[in-house]
């Protein structure tokens, strides 16, 4: 069973990245592309169409050709959207990579991807020496406009880079990710793949240069990447800066600048809906807040909604797949149900699939979510075993993650395949009991994962923050009221924080780490 689109296929240009997202900045002048949320210092599309430019023709002179990997370190700024576009159009690949991996895990992106040469963020420039050199990175230069080294020192005002013949079809960004199978690979994006999933979401989000977002996520994150830096610059609206999550400078932000629509995790949704500084902002401006990269339960978004005054609702993507496959519409908010995903983009197709048999699942029951359309990966970089378990040969892309469509055509993530608790036969769902928790009214996070029982099962155990007078035993009582008997909670134990990625994906693999010291019934 296929599921399409409900909405027409949009036309997908056969442009660059740069070419697309920068191709308008003419038109936008002087108006802020994107502005410094801590200092206000304000960019405009004529600056920035100019900066990235200038400096994709002195990478060309300083002998950066087409093809060729750089890498990309640093924080959300007006620098990092003009490097990024600057080596595009140079003809070069961008490998952007987290500020916070250590050198040694830079050091294995650098070499796996090849990366000629590296632009960091000052801070971390002394410290990859050495690990670029290793890699076979021939030079580290600074991302910030002032100071030793800065790459803005190869730029040259007035320039434009020459022309490269760079295909639409060609690699033009290699984000990593574990993926379906564990270990870190480099994900193929060609320009086709960013500007069709760029087409697809505008879809969902009719943006102009009369709205204003937040650049809260990641940049060097896929969703921050293509949902709002490129989505974002491609129809002339405004981008308002943060390094880092902070709620109080979030609702500043906010508030100041009138932002329209907003792209989060669901950790920001929590503080929404439990911190007391919330009600005192003015959020009148929000069309739509929309949670990503990770599961939301509903029953939150709903608390968080009644606090800010704006409607909360969700979308879906991977890195493999540009990100985005599914997304709530603004024009469909009201009747799209806050514990969807929303339905498919255009141009996309999608099944579910047992992943046990390959069949697929009959309607209404629950399988694996394969994607198909333009945006999907064109696989991972010198890996073609881990590409062939995640792509078919008919172009299908195995998500990995365990879904149901209703008759609506509206999708609900329940799940990560190999995140799925087998308990006694039965298999549970952390995400499902992690919305539980949270909806305690003294538990502010929480994550679950299973823990080895008998003979090979599994019994859910939970990690919880919350007030110092909470009681674990209080805690499986609470969830053992609101879900099915195999599905209690039946350990917790209470931490100081909930180890997250920088997108908000709740890090499993460390809270298996750490046993012990839990109440058990």
């Amino acid at each position: 069973m296929i599921y399409r689109s409900n909405l027409r296929d949009v036309a997908i240009p056969p442009l660059t990245v740069t070419e697309y997202v920068l191709g308008g900045a003419p038109a936008h002048g002087d108006h802020p592309a994107i502005i410094d949320g801590p200092s206000g210092a304000a960019t405009t599309y004529a600056e920035l169409a100019a900066a990235v430019d200038g400096l994709a023709a002195g990478l060309q002179r300083d002998g950066v050709g087409k093809g060729e990997v750089l890498a990309l370190i640093g924080g959300n700024c007006a620098e990092w959207a003009i490097a990024y576009h600057a080596i595009l159009a140079a003809g070069a690949v961008v490998t952007p990579i987290n500020p916070l991996l250590t050198p040694g895990e830079v050091g294995k992106q650098l070499a796996d991807s090849g990366a000629r040469g590296v632009i960091a963020m000052t801070p971390l420039i002394e410290p990859l020496r050495d690990t670029a050199a290793e890699a076979g990175a021939g030079w580290v230069r600074s991302l910030e406009r002032d100071g030793d080294d800065s790459v803005f020192e190869l730029a040259v005002a007035g320039a434009v880079p020459a022309e490269v013949g760079v295909d639409p079809n060609d690699l033009a960004v290699l984000p990593y990710s574990s993926g379906t199978t564990g270990e870190m690979k480099g994900v193929i994006l060609s320009n086709r793949n960013l500007v069709a999933n760029i087409q697809q979401i505008h879809t969902s989000m009719p943006l102009s240069e009369h709205d204003t977002l937040v650049g809260l996520l990641p940049f060097f994150h896929i969703y921050g990447q293509t949902v709002v830096l490129n989505l974002g610059l491609a129809n002339g609206a405004t981008i308002v800066t943060m390094p880092r999550f902070d709620l109080d400078k979030l609702l500043e932000v906010c508030e100041q600048h009138g932002v329209t629509w907003l792209h989060i995790a669901p950790p920001v949704v929590l503080a929404f809906a439990t911190a007391p500084q919330v009600g005192d902002r003015d959020l009148s401006a929000l069309k739509l807040v929309i949670s990503g990269a990770a599961p939301l339960d509903a029953e939150l978004a709903e608390r968080a909604e009644k606090r800010i005054g704006a409607k909360i609702r969700q979308g879906y993507g991977m890195t493999e797949l540009s990100p985005v496959s599914h997304k709530s519409r603004l024009a469909e908010v009201e009747r799209t149900p806050p514990g969807s995903v929303g339905p498919l983009v255009p141009n996309s197709e999608a099944r579910l699939v047992d992943p046990e048999t390959g069949e697929d699942v009959a309607e209404g029951e629950e399988g694996e979510l394969w994607i198909r359309g333009p945006q999907v990966m064109r696989g991972y970089l010198e890996k073609p075993e881990a590409t062939a378990e995640t792509l078919t040969e008919d172009g299908w892309l195995r998500t990995g993650d365990i879904a149901r469509i209703d008759a609506d055509g509206y999708a609900y993530i329940v799940d990560r395949l190999k995140e799925l608790i087998k308990y006694k036969g039965y298999q549970v769902p952390p995400a499902e009991l992690e919305g539980v928790l949270v909806s305690h009214p003294k538990i502010w996070d929480a994550g679950v994962i299973g823990v080895p029982h008998e003979a090979g099962s599994e019994f859910p155990k939970a990690f919880v923050v919350g007030d110092e007078d909470l009681d674990p035993d209080e805690v499986m009582a609470y969830v053992a009221e609101r879900v099915a008997p195999y599905k209690k909670i039946r350990e917790v134990e209470v931490v100081d924080e909930i180890p997250k990625s920088a997108s908000g994906k709740i890090l499993r693999r460390l809270l298996r780490e750490r046993q012990g010291g839990a109440a058990l019934a």
